[in-house]
């Protein structure tokens, strides 16, 4: 059976849907499925606007605004920078350079591989590791390699932290939060990518920003997600929906729980908890 947290006041009308994507959206092939492609269609049918906010790039998001036939602004790199779904930049929040500094050593120091996100551009020291082959296939999206990040860190949207031993990256999230509280954002957005940003640049600014300017109440939002990055924007939502596989204090931030995302849980979330409101 379906886990629910049952709401604790009636929710208000959904104008606005903004989803993560990886762990979300998509199955953990990457793939929509048949029953998300006719849940974003009836959503829109419905007069509902639908959003995705990404930890990923803009340009490893496109592959489904095409799919979907988004049509309004979205947010890569948690918040960070804020595009048209042409992929023309409206905003963006940068590290300080000696932040962005800050942060590359610690996770060197620790094991932790990382990538630069400037703009559209991925920026990497090694491109021949498993990771970074994975995450080429995945978001469609060529790196630059670069010897070394000196003379890198102007504009840096995100630094991600990439560890083969997921064990380790909670500390690591821990142990870099203190150490740039106020000056970053620190959040997992998976078992094995930890993401650093601007310290405004989370998923509940972006879901803020992309709510604004659809001329919409971040009260008549419906917001889902999966991991700690999402658990900003469910704070801000309206409407705050966990999916199954998330963990459970990100279940702890929302209001109803879905199914998994091997379950159709985001087709099931927009039929049962979006469109009654819509």
């Amino acid at each position: 059976m379906m886990p629910m947290t049952p709401p604790v006041t009636p929710a208000g009308d959904v104008r606005l849907v903004i989803s993560d994507i990886d762990g979300t959206l998509i199955t953990p092939e990457r793939k929509l499925t048949p029953a998300a492609r006719q849940a974003a269609d009836d959503v829109r049918e419905a007069g509902i606007k639908l959003s995705l906010v990404s930890s990923r790039a803009p340009r490893g998001m496109m592959q489904f605004v095409r799919e979907l036939r988004i049509d309004t602004p979205i947010a890569g790199l948690n918040g960070g920078l804020i595009c048209d779904p042409d992929g023309t930049i409206r905003e963006r929040l940068s590290l300080d350079p000696e932040t962005a500094r800050t942060a590359v050593e610690f996770l060197i120091a620790h094991g932790v591989e990382p990538w630069l996100f400037i703009g559209h551009d991925w920026l990497v020291r090694r491109d021949d590791t498993p990771q970074v082959r994975h995450e080429r296939d995945v978001v469609q999206t060529t790196p630059v390699q670069v010897d070394d990040f000196a003379g890198h860190y102007e504009n840096v949207g995100k630094i991600m932290g990439v560890s083969a031993d997921p064990d380790t990256l909670p500390g690591v999230e821990r142990a870099l939060a203190d150490l740039l509280a106020g000056k970053a954002s620190v959040h997992r957005s998976s078992p094995i990518y930890l993401d650093i940003t601007h310290p405004r640049a989370n998923k509940g600014y972006a879901a803020k920003e992309l709510a604004k300017l659809l001329d919409i109440d971040i009260r008549n939002t419906a917001c889902i997600g999966d991991m700690n990055n999402d658990i900003p924007m469910l704070k801000e939502a309206g409407v705050s929906i966990a999916m199954g596989n998330a963990p459970d204090n990100v279940k702890a931030h929302a209001r109803f729980v879905t199914r998994s995302n091997t379950q159709d849980g985001w087709a099931f979330a927009m039929e049962s908890f979006v469109l009654p409101r819509a």
